[in-house]
């Protein structure tokens, strides 16, 4: 997250406060897709007084503000996902690793959409990870 996004936090009322800051700075690069307890539990040594409802509220105002997105490709839990620009994800049946995929949004969209506004859409790959499959 850069630092015009805290100043529109600061600008739509959010209280910047340590624990909030935290679960900013662990999101930004993150590309392991976490859950809200993994932020949680990431974060709950260093800030024991942390409720999990304060990670769950957190990340939900970031969502609504458009900071950040939440997937829904994993069944038993949402994942949150710092990068909003356009892409795509992987998720490995054998360790559930979840991938970003970047492609040009213009190879998925079918020819009977091209006159259409499209706006978003969500591709997801499943398969079996290079990791997994040397073993």
């Amino acid at each position: 997250m850069q630092n015009k996004d805290l100043s529109l936090l600061k600008e739509l009322g959010l209280k910047l406060t340590p624990q909030r800051l935290a679960i900013i700075e662990y999101l930004k690069g993150n590309k392991n897709h976490p859950s809200a307890e993994e932020i949680y539990n990431a974060l709950k040594d260093r800030f024991p007084s942390m409720s999990f409802a304060t990670v769950y509220n957190t990340l939900e105002v970031l969502v609504e503000k458009g900071l950040i997105k939440e997937l829904s490709i994993d069944s038993s839990k949402k994942r949150f996902d710092p990068f909003t620009h356009p892409h795509h994800h992987f998720i490995c049946k054998a360790c559930g690793k979840i991938v970003d995929v970047e492609a040009p949004f213009e190879v998925f969209v079918p020819e009977s959409l091209r006159d259409f506004q499209v706006e978003d859409f969500k591709v997801v790959f499943t398969g079996v990870c290079h990791e997994c499959k040397k073993e």
